[in-house]
């Protein structure tokens, strides 16, 4: 009677290796779905950003993650003074630059 059950689950044993197997293909092409579609473009987007603010020079319009629309006066390594309005300064650090904005920008918007 031993003999009989064993048999019967050598068979299940087997199928449920190569369900095992399918299992972690499985979890492998998921991660790289979410690798192709979610990490590389944010990774591709930071990259842009860190190119943009170290390109940075007198004169550029910019605006701040905070909405503060502004131009460049002054760059340090870290800072950006950013002429608000007139005789109006303010220091804010290089990453808090979030993009450009200039008037041909601001017209087609």
């Amino acid at each position: 009677m031993n003999l009989i059950i064993l048999l019967q689950t050598a068979p299940q044993q087997g199928g449920n290796a190569a369900g095992g197997w399918t299992m972690w293909v499985m979890l492998l092409l998921i991660f790289v779905i979410m690798w192709f579609f979610m990490i590389r473009p944010q990774r591709k987007q930071q990259k842009e950003l860190q190119k943009f603010r170290d390109g940075l020079k007198k004169g550029d319009k910019i605006v701040t993650i905070g909405g503060i629309y502004g131009t460049v006066v002054e760059i340090k390594d870290k800072s950006v003074l950013v002429e608000v309005d007139k005789d109006v300064k303010i220091r804010v650090d290089k990453n808090a630059v979030q993009g450009d904005f200039s008037e041909s920008e601001a017209a087609s918007k």
